[in-house]
């Protein structure tokens, strides 16, 4: 069952206001910008990730220089993001991947 339009902008309101609380002042990130519904972060070596919510799949998306594009549907179930591929939730594989620039993150 697809989440209402209101709960869905709850939702990724929440994890990309949480996600930019994490990246606007960590080592190695030059610049993480919340515009929209559109967090894009870039890095002190020029690589730009970008995450964002995609309102008609009711999705959130993510464009990474290390793991590559991924789509995550909400798991009302779990309470977190998934891929809809295989792969690791939206938030192991957004640690993972600045983990692996070195950029460290506090929790």
């Amino acid at each position: 069952m697809a989440l209402e339009r209101s709960h869905f902008e709850q939702l990724t309101d929440a994890v990309l206001n949480r996600w930019l609380g994490r990246l606007e002042d960590a080592a190695g990130v030059d610049e993480a910008e919340l515009v929209d519904g559109v967090l894009t972060v870039t890095t002190e070596n020029g690589r730009v990730f970008v995450l964002n919510r995609h309102g008609a799949s009711r999705q959130i998306w993510l464009s990474s220089p290390v793991s590559g594009a991924h789509h995550y549907a909400y798991d009302e179930a779990g309470g977190g993001w998934l891929q809809t591929r295989s792969g690791p939730p939206l938030d192991t594989q957004l640690a993972a991947d600045f983990s692996s620039l070195g950029i460290a993150l506090d929790d």
